[in-house]
């Protein structure tokens, strides 16, 4: 099976000795079967354990969420949906909320930054994390309070092994992550501190990750809708601008509700 799939990789790559050198890193990644099990195996995990899914299949999956053409084979524009900057949590999930639908019990949450990164003054760092909280609070009855002692969500950065058994990768690839409600460490959000934050366009902007990894903190889970704050990948949005979808409005409300 393995020579297969490397064969239909290498029957993909172009020829032409000009290929820009970004296509060359992809057609590294082409040859990289361990990549694209990483990949799969973290994204798009086999729920059912007594079924046994060929790469072939699980590739077809991960297609056919990102709306590409499914093949079942790794071509270009699949490896570049893999390479994109995103969010660390896997996005098969049963509905656009985590398994058995987890959410707080309570309207009123805390929220605790333990540690700033280096890269925006503390001053900036609040006013993103206030502003993505208020992405939520503004469509629903929950309200957010900072706090600097021990709180219901708890945000931190950090580099590699972290203590959550779900490593960061260095600069690019998994950009953060963040737990369902629950105890311990339920609803807390990670941010890879190997990332370059910032409050505008450039590197990563820190409103737009935290405002996805807060919606995991209160429950939802990923969508395949393009343009919603709980799609994947990364992109950027003009935060001055910025309104939540009416994909994520509808998860969250059908958690907790509308705006009184």
């Amino acid at each position: 099976m393995r020579l297969v799939v490397l064969l239909c990789f290498t029957m993909l790559l172009p020829c032409n000795s000009a290929f820009p050198l970004f296509h060359k890193h992809l057609m590294a990644k082409l040859k990289d079967l361990k990549f694209i099990e990483n990949y799969l195996n973290r994204f798009f995990p086999v729920s059912d354990k007594t079924i046994k899914e060929t790469i072939e299949e699980r590739i077809k999956k991960m297609q056919a969420y990102f709306h590409l053409t499914v093949t079942g084979t790794i071509d270009t524009e699949t490896v570049e949906v893999m390479e994109q900057p995103r969010c660390g949590i896997p996005d098969v999930l049963e509905y656009s909320t985590f398994p058995e639908r987890p959410k707080w019990d309570k309207n009123t949450l805390t929220y605790r930054i333990k540690n700033y990164t280096r890269d925006m003054s503390q001053q900036k760092v609040d006013a993103a994390i206030a502003k993505a909280f208020k992405v939520w609070s503004d469509e629903t009855p929950l309200k957010f309070t900072k706090t600097s002692s021990e709180a219901d969500i708890e945000i931190w950065f950090a580099s590699g092994a972290h203590g959550d058994s779900y490593p960061f990768d260095g600069r690019g690839g998994t950009l953060a992550h963040a737990f369902a409600p629950g105890s311990d460490i339920g609803g807390d959000a990670h941010f890879d501190e190997d990332e370059v934050w910032s409050e505008g366009r450039r590197e990563v902007n820190l409103f737009l990750v935290a405002a996805h990894e807060f919606g995991h903190s209160l429950g939802l889970g990923h969508s395949n809708v393009r343009g919603a704050l709980m799609y994947p990948t990364y992109s950027y949005t003009d935060p001055n601008t910025f309104q939540l979808p009416e994909d994520d409005r509808r998860g969250i409300q059908s958690l907790y509700g509308k705006r009184n």
